[in-house]
């Protein structure tokens, strides 16, 4: 069977080889299959051919026993390359809509922390507006750190998804969707490091606003009241920031609490640290991924133990219930991540020095946000 030609602008046959013999060619919606023979290993055909399918607009993937729905018999290798769409294809109505349920989420939770009362006037939650684009910046600047950088390194990724909840938070935080191909170590990097290096950057803007906001009045609580209250722990950024600014992070008078915007801050660095455990296509995982290779995954299997053996601990001696529930959760979350496996550049070359310095910083930031106890419940 003689190749049939490719569209103008894609590769010719002939271009692949000695690396890959095509036997035809042939579309399948928006793919573009080149079917045939690897002359060497799979791996390297996607290592050598990827930077002449890159030029050309194409992201590229070597595919065994390929099946189109019963138009093409299956064969033993397809390499199959996408167009590549870097941009938005009209109007994203999706992101649009999660982010207007935000809003309002954001905003209801807020009333939660700014006491205000819309039982009589919903539209009172307008007024908890300062918490509500508090998190959204720290949460927007966070993706689009993602999605800047994925641009730059020319990978298909989506606009933010935000993730509406009730309250008390709101929202579940924000992610976007990689389409394509990673190209490199250094793009996997890039691209990992770049959310939680700009997040952390809003979260310290935000903290240190709220600490400067000063305090907000709360009613006094009910004499002989048995209600819950949820004391937050502050983890050694916040502490630092508040002793860098000379402002309190509690007062004495029960009547007075942190602006809610410190709060913002506080959930900030929450899920800046939660990102950047090393596990699967986290943020930590893709970072751990370019620094050591293939080994970050013996690294990711030992994530959910480790989860597991803190909330263990902290049940046994840290007088706490209720509260480890967020690391059972998280261990759950992270065998998830695990099994599914890390983001595998196809280029797997090492990162120079001052890469593997931004990825060593990276951790280091979520060290600053690690809080064995995020929270209390105090009956």
């Amino acid at each position: 069977m003689s190749p049939t030609e490719p569209p103008d602008g894609a590769p010719a046959p002939e271009a692949l080889a000695p690396l890959y013999d095509v036997t035809a060619v042939r579309r399948d919606g928006d793919r573009l299959l080149y079917i045939g023979q690897p002359q060497v290993p799979p791996v390297e055909v996607e290592r050598e051919l990827e930077p002449l399918f890159d030029e050309r607009g194409y992201d590229v993937q070597l595919q065994a026993r390929y099946r189109d729905g019963g138009v093409l018999p299956a064969a033993e290798h397809v390499l199959v390359a996408r167009e590549r769409s870097i941009g938005i294809d009209g109007i994203p109505w999706k992101n649009i809509a999660l982010a207007l349920a935000t809003v309002l989420t954001t905003l209801y939770a807020g009333t939660v922390w700014y006491h205000i009362d819309v039982g009589g006037d919903p539209l009172n939650m307008i007024h908890a507006w300062p918490f509500s684009l508090a998190i959204l910046t720290i949460l927007g600047v966070h993706e689009f750190g993602h999605y800047a950088m994925s641009r730059i390194h020319r990978v298909d990724a989506s606009l933010p998804y935000f993730i509406p909840i009730p309250p008390p938070f709101g929202t579940a935080g924000a992610i976007i969707r990689m389409r394509g191909r990673i190209p490199s170590r250094k793009a996997l990097l890039d691209i990992g490091a770049a959310g939680p290096l700009a997040g952390i950057v809003a979260t310290v803007v935000v903290t240190v606003i709220g600490l400067f906001l000063g305090p907000i009045s709360v009613p006094p609580p009910s004499p002989g009241s048995d209600a819950a209250q949820i004391q937050f722990a502050e983890p050694l950024l916040l502490r630092g920031l508040a002793l860098l600014t000379g402002q309190p992070l509690s007062y004495a008078d029960p009547t007075q609490q942190l602006n809610p915007v410190v709060f913002a801050g506080w959930l900030g660095m929450l899920v800046t640290f939660l990102n950047l455990l090393p596990v699967g296509q986290l943020d930590g995982g893709h970072v751990l991924r370019a620094l050591i290779g293939p080994r970050q995954e013996t690294v990711a299997a030992l994530i959910p133990a480790a989860l597991f053996a803190l909330a263990g601990m902290l049940f046994l001696w840290g007088n706490v219930t209720v509260e480890i529930g967020i690391w059972i959760v998280w261990g759950l979350f992270a065998t998830a991540l695990a099994y599914a496996g890390p983001a595998n550049p196809i280029r797997d070359t090492p990162l120079d020095r001052k890469r593997q310095v931004v990825g060593v910083l990276t951790f280091l930031v979520g060290i600053l946000c690690f809080m064995p106890i995020p929270f209390r419940i105090i009956t």
